[in-house]
């Protein structure tokens, strides 16, 4: 199994979309093992887009991430990191296909709902920015033997 970050951002918060997109993962078959509500803080920010500070358009990403109510999430899963992201999209919402969380519910590169980790280390290095391990609820459903085959 694989863990993935993922980060429902302020504007899936506002347009109540939550649930629609957590149901989504769920009956992808995607397991929840961390999950809260939090405002990111402008130094928060900072760390998970640190590769982007020094963009000129960064001050606008600051201000919508850290502009609402986030969820932050873990999820795992086969592949989960792969998952997550064909799951959601292109980045822009307006280059999403159909079918697709950003293709169905988002018309625009910055409020595109959610955030996915793009890689296993980013994964890694994400949920260490807003979970500590003794958060984490593992648990195997009782329906995973009905989700996967016993060699998968």
């Amino acid at each position: 199994m694989q863990r993935t970050f993922i980060l429902l951002k302020p504007d899936c918060v506002q347009r109540r979309l939550m649930g629609q997109i957590i149901t989504r993962f769920e009956q992808k078959g995607l397991n929840f093992v961390a999950m809260k509500m939090l405002r990111i803080t402008p130094d928060l920010a900072k760390q998970h887009y640190a590769e982007h500070v020094e963009k000129g358009w960064y001050p606008t990403l600051e201000g919508f991430i850290t502009g609402g109510p986030v969820m932050a999430a873990v999820v795992e899963g086969l592949e989960a990191v792969k998952v997550v992201r064909d799951m959601l999209g292109a980045t822009s919402g307006l280059n999403a296909v159909p079918g697709t969380i950003r293709g169905d519910f988002s018309s625009s590169r910055q409020m595109n709902l959610v955030h996915g980790s793009d890689s296993p280390e980013a994964a890694v290095r994400e949920i260490a920015l807003y979970f500590e391990e003794s958060e984490m609820c593992e648990d195997t459903p009782t329906i995973s033997k009905w989700m996967l085959a016993a060699d998968e």
